[in-house]
């Protein structure tokens, strides 16, 4: 056989590919192991979406290519859900790109703009995606402190010099994943003025602007002042409406950036199947923030089991208001984040996300996904309790 490209060599196995394995070995096994690792939604979309998918299902012509920019509908749909949400306005025609999910999006954000020496601006706690996706293109990381003592926000202050001239993406996300904080637009406004003046392009991953807690609601960098000029922002699905197979989400803002996006697009995809848009639609214009608000109440309830647990299993964090995670940092002398996610899937048969499949600074946490139902949840927490009261 021939050999690999040379750029897999510097792409590490995905972390949750890794992870969901060994789960999977262990169940093999004849192990009862409770999975809290994966950020997927335990409960299904709203009702009148799976109709809507059925109801165009069954169109004679809805059966063909879509399009590679989407339907024109669901387009006008994302644009006015954006106007609507944020009070933005965007062009359905050359601002708002269908994606496969944001994660597609935003591996091939990386393809479609760097090259060999080029560098990403990754925060050293994120989405591994973002990484993952400069590793592949040929481009280089740049780790960001992201210190929980300030609030999780990436450091962009002291970057060398040499480092921003071969800078073209920045990253951020929030709500965050993984570690539940979130950001407002004063936050938005710094990363926005940043990167107008490196001329770097700042690319918000947002998929979890739907799902908060306490009255928290999730903005848009988008909403800022001259974000046009030098932004991109993903959005998903995935979280906002539990569609997480379903492989839905759109990018919005920059025309240069979305024109862009397309070029690797339209060579890598052909679109989705056209009910899976007009489910999309029905999801953004006609489920009432009531579902949305009941969800989230559900994902609040299992967040504060949760939180109140940690002491008792070896843990401490803060209380997130939003995301579908809550971040442990380890505490007791029990080592790093991969050493007690080992232990509590070995001797607990709780999977939990260790913090280092994040990035550098996330080597001393763990991750807990809210998405698991709540008798489950119930006996994930106890036996993490017995395991640690028993070591």
């Amino acid at each position: 056989m021939p050999t690999p490209a040379a750029r897999l060599q510097a792409l590490p196995p995905y972390p949750f590919a890794l992870l969901t394995q060994r789960v999977r070995e262990l169940n093999q096994q004849g192990f009862d192991v409770i999975g809290l690792d994966i950020g997927s939604p335990d409960m299904p979309p709203p009702e009148a979406v799976v109709e809507e998918l059925y109801r165009s299902a069954r169109e004679p012509d809805h059966h063909g290519y879509a399009g590679y920019k989407g339907t024109p509908e669901f387009r006008v749909s994302v644009a006015q859900y954006y106007e609507r949400r944020f009070g933005v306005k965007v062009d359905p025609e050359k601002q708002v790109l269908p994606l496969l999910g944001s994660k597609e999006g935003i591996v091939n954000l990386s393809l479609a703009y760097l090259d060999r020496g080029d560098i990403a601006l990754v925060p050293d706690i994120g989405y591994p995606a973002y990484s993952m996706g400069a590793l592949l293109a040929g481009g280089e990381v740049y780790w960001l402190p992201t210190r929980e003592e300030n609030g999780y926000y990436p450091e962009v202050e002291n970057i060398p010099a040499d480092v921003l001239q071969r800078a073209k993406l920045l990253w951020i996300n929030y709500p965050n994943n993984p570690t539940g904080a979130v950001a407002d637009l004063a936050f938005y406004k710094r990363m926005v003025d940043f990167c107008r003046q490196h001329n770097i392009l700042l690319a918000s991953d947002n998929p979890y602007c739907e799902v908060t807690f306490d009255g928290y609601v999730a903005g848009s960098a988008l909403q800022v002042e001259g974000a046009m000029d030098s932004t991109i922002e993903f959005v998903s699905f995935s979280k906002s409406h539990n569609m997480a197979g379903w492989r839905l989400g759109a990018a919005v803002g920059n025309v240069d950036a979305i024109k862009t996006l397309l070029t690797v697009k339209s060579n890598v995809d052909s679109g989705h199947f056209q009910p899976i848009y007009d489910a999309g639609i029905m999801a953004f214009d006609e489920i009432p923030q009531e579902w949305i608000y009941e969800r989230n109440q559900v994902y609040q309830r299992r967040r504060d089991k949760i939180v109140a647990a940690l002491p008792q299993i070896g843990l401490s964090g803060h209380t997130p208001q939003g995301s579908l995670y809550v971040w442990g940092r380890v505490e007791n002398g029990l080592g790093d984040g991969t050493k007690y996610a080992e232990e509590a899937l070995m001797k607990a048969h709780v999977s939990v996300a260790p913090g280092g499949i994040y990035g550098p600074g996330g080597a001393n946490y763990v991750r807990f996904s809210v998405g698991v139902p709540d008798a489950r949840l119930d006996e994930a927490l106890e036996r993490l309790k017995k395991w640690y009261g028993t070591r």
